[in-house]
């Protein structure tokens, strides 16, 4: 039997907004209108529309209370609202929904309608006389949809004519902009609309503080006009005097805005965009690794900005072509070339460490030189897509990333190795073998990948993070060889050296074949131990009989012993760095945190006390 669509979850009641309870207290008679000029159109305002109207008010015998009109001493300037967002009187919260453009009525108030409301939310001015009945003589002016950019209203804005794309200025941007600029009564104090547009880098007080703000939520081509009040207004080149406006409307038309992006958000590397390429920012950039081709020229950023290198002449007119993700061009040019967009072109200004100081350098280009390159994104190709591969294709395209990996693990770029890894382990997430043969292969595939993210992070000195990468092996294998050891070198490294001894010694109860590496281990563990409960020995030597008084001098004393111990466990790690693991364990012990005051003071406290078995020690 089939049975009828019924909506078995009737949706809640939305809970009435502040206005609508304020509403609720109106009572028959107590607000009426009369149209004194009927308004044109048949639209009316709503709720998220901004409101510009004038408004005398009168006693009913005619005696002017208040108006903005300045024929009866008002400022001249109309009152704006953004109805269901600004603080209104009930009265005009009931009656201005219902104003065509152009419109003049007249409400007549009880005094529950206006200032006389319980709990009003608009404060009454002083002399206002609120406990009496009132006439509003009410002009609407205008009413459009805006954005409220400050929250205090102080800054406002109405779109006249949409942009095109989404992209919005921001600091900083280069902005080009048609500016004109009137008070709030009409009068014009700035217009910059011919010649030239007005050019400025956003974040640098160049424009009045609420212009900038409203023109940072606008797109390229869009027209608004921004309503700034007094606060907001700050003196800038655009316009130094700002004293005596109460209100500013400014007219803008977006004309262009120039991408400038501070990469490291530090001043240091900068790409400014000098050509716009096509398609959408960012979804159209070569955000993840991809081929890439390029056209550069590179200059020294010195007086003469000597070009070093230029792919148009240097390299017979052919553009490099190179993969991102593998380390293959110095940092700051990649990082800058992964947001562009294909045809576009930019200025790169880029500092000596994210260069040529840690890249192979050209013979031309001196140590410590800032480098500008020009860009041109000719195009790239997205890495493939594993969607409708096979489990053995989708294998072979993980063992490709790994082998690459791989390749960077050994030219010591461990941060760009480990992001190889992790990117397959997580397309793995959609991977599913369908049968266990493929079950087997992809945790044996998987369990690699883990182990070798937990070698990078080993190499970066983050050992709690190789234990951790370790561990989604181990929670499943408890028995992986390769496993303990990488976990046990961790542990080592940390000077955790029951932990790392345990995990040692499994290796030898489940695999006879790993003896030899597992021995080689628990030895370098016992050197490490020795040395530092000697070294701790010599740091203990008279402490304890020493007076109270004298125990910072026990530290002078054994400080040219601990320099020496230093520099012996130097000379012993550059002797063993042929060895991959030793290697490894010396670079990430030399990364391990330091804990606290009390380390600080004596660096071998923690695993002295580690090794004794004591959690801490209290010198009373």
């Amino acid at each position: 039997m089939a049975v009828e669509d019924e909506d078995i979850n009737p949706q809640k009641k939305k809970a009435p907004s502040e206005d609508d309870k304020r509403r609720m207290k109106i009572v028959p008679g107590s607000l009426m209108k009369a149209v004194m000029r009927p308004g044109g159109g048949d639209s009316t305002p709503s709720d998220g529309d901004q409101v510009a109207y004038h408004c005398t008010v009168r006693t009913l015998d005619g005696v002017i209370v208040e108006s903005t009109r300045s024929e009866y001493g008002g400022k001249g300037i109309p009152i704006r609202h953004v109805l269901g967002k600004s603080k209104i009187l009930l009265g005009l919260l009931e009656g201005i929904p219902t104003m065509l453009k152009g419109e003049v009525s007249m409400f007549k108030m009880k005094p529950q309608m206006h200032y006389g409301e319980d709990d009003c939310p608009v404060a009454a001015p002083s002399t206002f006389p609120k406990d009496e009945e009132l006439h509003f003589e009410i002009e609407m002016i205008d009413f459009a949809k805006a954005k409220i950019i400050a929250d205090d209203f102080g800054v406002v804005k109405k779109v006249i004519n949409e942009g095109q794309g989404w992209e919005t200025p921001r600091a900083p941007y280069e902005v080009k902009a048609w500016i004109s600029a009137k008070t709030g009564d009409g009068k014009l104090i700035l217009s910059h609309r011919e010649g030239e547009p007005c050019f400025f880098t956003f974040g640098k007080s160049e424009v009045p503080k609420g212009l900038e703000m409203g023109i940072g939520t606008m797109t390229r081509e869009e027209k608004a006009v921004i309503y700034v009040t007094s606060q907001y207004l700050t003196p800038s080149p655009l316009m130094p005097v700002v004293e005596g406006y109460e209100e500013v409307h400014f007219e803008v038309e977006l004309v262009h805005l120039i991408q400038v992006r501070d990469m490291l958000g530090d001043g240091r590397l900068i790409k400014r965009r000098i050509r716009d390429g096509k398609g959408e920012f960012p979804m159209d950039c070569p955000l993840h690794d991809s081929l890439l081709r390029v056209h550069y020229k590179g200059m020294l950023l010195n007086e003469e900005k000597k070009v070093f290198y230029d792919t148009r002449v240097d390299n017979d007119g052919q553009p490099l072509e190179f993969s991102s993700g593998e380390g293959l061009v110095p940092e700051g040019f990649e990082m800058c070339v992964r947001l562009m967009l294909p045809g576009e072109i930019a200025l790169v200004t880029c500092p000596p460490d994210y260069a040529y100081d840690k890249f192979l350098r050209p013979a031309n280009v001196p140590e410590g030189a800032h480098i500008q390159w020009e860009i041109e994104l000719l195009g790239f190709e997205k890495p493939k897509d594993w969607t409708g591969l096979s489990f053995d294709g989708i294998m072979d395209e993980a063992e490709k990333i790994r082998v690459t990996g791989n390749r960077l693990f050994k030219e010591g770029k461990f941060e760009l190795a480990k992001a190889k890894y992790e990117k397959v382990l997580r397309d793995f997430n959609h991977v599913n073998p369908q049968d266990d043969e493929e079950g087997k292969v992809f945790v044996g595939e998987r369990n690699l990948l883990h182990l070798n993210v937990a070698a990078c992070l080993l190499k970066l000195g983050e050992c709690r993070k190789s234990i951790e990468a370790c561990n989604k092996v181990l929670d499943a294998n408890p028995a992986h060889v390769k496993g303990l050891y990488r976990r046990g070198m961790a542990y080592m490294a940390l000077g955790e050296f029951e932990e790392a001894q345990r995990d040692f010694e499994m290796m030898m109860k489940v695999d006879k074949s790993s003896e030899p590496d597992a021995t080689a281990a628990l030895s370098k563990l016992k050197k490490q131990r020795q040395e530092i409960e000697s070294k701790a020995r010599k740091q203990f030597k008279g402490l304890f009989d020493k007076k109270p008084g004298e125990i910072s001098e026990v530290g002078i004393e054994n400080q040219g012993e601990d320099q020496a111990a230093g520099k012996n466990e130097n000379d012993d790690s550059e002797q063993e760095s042929d060895g991959d693991e030793a290697q490894e364990f010396h670079e990430a012990a030399a990364e391990a945190p330091r804990k606290g005051w009390f380390y600080r003071f004596w660096p071998t406290s923690g695993r002295l006390f580690s090794a004794l078995g004591l959690d801490r020690c209290t010198i009373l």
